[in-house]
């Protein structure tokens, strides 16, 4: 089979993009021939191999209302038509520039659309838009989301459309990268030590509003904690300000953008993770999947969508009300002077990551269905 991939970015880090690298990396092991296509953060162009998957990154010239711009990306995708057949085309939704893009691929070429959220921010967009996205949908020989959550809630996707178009495909880790090597002890042992004896909380993602990070450090105003805040964005200098005036330098920790080993290091050495996002633009949180797999409870906002299917109040974590920065403080206390609940909650969370989030799984799952859209032509 070959694949192709369109994504918003692929060096970014997000919970689409290590979604989309985790798939393509898994399907290239199972001989799937997989090319991704995908934008540039900067305005130059890439071609590379990673995982036994082939990356075009095409020069991006910016956003606009929070879509990407990008001209090379449309002669990129002229050339890889005229120089590559595939199978099938696999866009991952929102991502208008990548539906632009896969209008100048043959329409003969069945297309697979994850749904990895409704947009929610763009309204104004989105009404010039939608009659494109409807008939992108419609157009789609399937439509894929992480949770049941994802179609039953969106404003975007038909209530028509037959079962067998829509397949729920839950996102996988592979707990093997999880495993706690010597140098992620020693890292590990390392983040510990600067902190000591005080409770650690963690927090990762894109420096945006939806996120809702500007809460969760007003939240610590009014907990004995500290938090380490990884991740860049547009409005990291307003966060810096924002602890600065809260007299919070002490106690919060923004370390930028995390490699990958210092970001298992990170999970590993807090208590507690959290996801404090606002808006059902988070429709699920790969974040709280891998805080999961490292045993550790979670505490996030109810959103009533996937972020909750995941992390379960009770269960693998806490719900909190979205922008309530003194719930998000009283979450916080609980789980730090009950310990032995917080221990039940975090083996808990492992074992429902390792039960119901298998990479394998969801591998196996998009050559299925790839496989069944081909035979279907034949």
């Amino acid at each position: 089979m070959r694949i192709l991939h369109i994504s918003k970015y692929w060096q970014k880090y997000g919970g689409i993009e290590s979604h989309v690298k985790s798939l393509c990396r898994e399907l290239s092991m199972h001989g799937v021939e997989v090319t991704i296509l995908a934008s540039s953060e900067g305005g130059t162009s890439s071609r590379l191999r990673k995982d036994g998957y082939a990356v075009i990154e095409s020069g991006c010239l910016g956003e606009l209302f929070g879509v990407t711009i990008s001209p090379s990306m449309i002669l990129d995708a002229m050339e890889l038509r005229s120089s590559k057949s595939f199978d099938v085309i696999h866009l991952h939704f929102p991502n208008p520039m990548a539906h632009l893009v896969s209008e100048l691929f043959p329409k003969c070429i069945p297309r697979v659309i994850t749904w990895h959220s409704d947009i929610v921010r763009q309204k104004i967009l989105l009404k010039f838009y939608k009659p494109f996205l409807k008939q992108a949908l419609n157009e789609a020989s399937a439509i894929v989301a992480h949770t049941a959550s994802h179609f039953q809630l969106s404003d975007q996707i038909s209530i028509n459309y037959p079962n067998e178009k829509l397949h729920v495909i839950a996102p996988g880790v592979n707990f093997d990268t999880y495993t706690l090597s010597p140098e992620r002890i020693k890292k590990t042992y390392q983040i510990r030590q600067k902190f000591g004896d005080k409770f650690l909380v963690f927090a990762v993602g894109r420096h945006v509003e939806y996120k809702g990070f500007k809460f969760l450090i007003e939240a610590m105003k009014y907990v004995d904690a500290h938090l380490v805040l990884a991740g860049e964005g547009p409005l990291t200098k307003f966060y810096k300000l924002q602890i600065v005036a809260n007299n919070l330098s002490k106690r919060i920790a923004l370390v930028g953008t995390l490699n990958n080993e210092d970001l298992m290091a990170h999970y590993n050495a807090c208590d507690i993770f959290c996801l404090p996002s606002i808006s059902q633009a988070e429709a699920f949180g790969l974040v709280q999947l891998e805080a999961m797999a490292c045993g550790k409870p979670v505490i996030c906002t109810q959103l009533y969508n996937g972020v909750n299917e995941l992390n379960v109040h009770g269960l693998t974590g806490l719900a909190v009300p979205p922008k309530d920065s003194r719930s998000l403080a009283m979450a916080i206390e609980q789980l730090k002077v009950d310990s032995c609940f917080r221990d039940n909650l975090g083996k808990a969370a492992k074992d429902i990551a390792k039960q119901k989030y298998s990479l394998k799984k969801m591998v196996l799952h998009h050559i299925n269905l790839y496989q069944k859209i081909i035979n279907s032509l034949s």
